[in-house]
């Protein structure tokens, strides 16, 4: 049985990633002065922050709809048995929704929750496809990339909280005393929902290094086959390089794969944000049975 895998584009693969196992991307929207783009089709992050540096106003995002999902399933099942789709968190976004709404019109669509965003639900999609590859059935797939989500740490450092202020995801005040205590917040993924971890204070690249430190410090819970190092655009390169760097330092991972943040993600974060993304061996904050 063939099984097309397919995400939303807040999933952030690479390129030759998705190109290697004929992922299907579905893009969302980003909102520009009334029109409606596609994200990574006919926008791209630097599109977006060179409309918001120019002082024109503040980009929003919009899920995919309906009928974009009715016809991507559509067009897949020509070719492929079955499609199994992962999206951005339900709770993040009604893309799930949707989609589900859409996948009710086949009987060999399946729509699977990642609870995670951006390479967060980028390892389910990977890890998706690798199951696709090896045949194994849609319906177990989905089974088995649902269990997995709750394992997934997603975390990214931001350098300011001034997109989050225009998305109208942080106020005003907290903004501003962010940007004058040069307080650069880690944004975590928990149970399907964005929440504001440790703040770091000081330069963004010291930040980004005590942040890998303290996600890095308990080796015996992380499960090593592979990493994400994902960044928006204008990260500075050898921040990002130094990152990458430091992460392989620590030995505890097969596979460092690097991404660039979409436009759906980089609308919230702004041009200087940065995360390492990983599954655990046991979900976050559940007791040790080992202990």
């Amino acid at each position: 049985m063939k099984v097309k895998i397919s995400a939303d584009s807040t999933c952030d693969l690479p390129r030759e990633l998705v190109e290697k196992y004929d992922i299907g991307i579905i893009p969302l929207y980003i909102v520009r002065d009334g029109e409606s783009y596609k994200d990574g089709v006919e926008i791209t992050p630097d599109d977006l922050f060179d409309y918001v540096d120019s002082g024109a106003g503040a980009c929003h995002t919009a899920a995919v709809n309906i009928a974009d999902y009715t016809d991507a399933f559509t067009s897949y099942l020509r070719e492929y048995d079955a499609v199994v789709h992962i999206n951005i968190s339900a709770a993040i976004s009604a893309c799930n929704q949707n989609a589900l709404i859409a996948a009710s019109e086949f009987t060999n669509v399946f729509v699977v929750d990642s609870k995670n965003l951006s390479t967060g639900s980028g390892h389910l999609v990977y890890d998706a496809a690798l199951m696709a590859a090896e045949g194994v059935a849609p319906e177990e797939i989905a089974r088995r990339v649902s269990d997995l989500a709750p394992l997934v740490d997603a975390s990214f450092v931001i350098d300011k909280l001034t997109y989050l202020h225009k998305g109208g995801r942080c106020s005003s005040l907290a903004a501003l005393g962010a940007n004058i205590l040069k307080l650069k917040p880690c944004i975590e993924v928990t149970g399907g929902k964005m929440d504001v971890g440790k703040k770091y204070r000081g330069s963004f690249d010291k930040a980004v290094s005590q942040y890998v430190a303290d996600k890095l410090s308990n080796a015996g819970e992380i499960d090593g086959r592979r990493i994400f190092v994902t960044y928006t655009t204008r990260v500075p390169p050898e921040i990002a390089l130094s990152l990458t760097d430091t992460v392989a330092s620590y030995g505890i991972f097969d596979e460092i794969a690097v991404a660039t943040a979409g436009c759906a993600i980089s609308n919230h974060s702004g041009p200087v944000c940065l995360g390492i993304l990983f599954y655990r061996t046991r979900v976050k904050g559940e007791p040790n049975e080992n202990v």
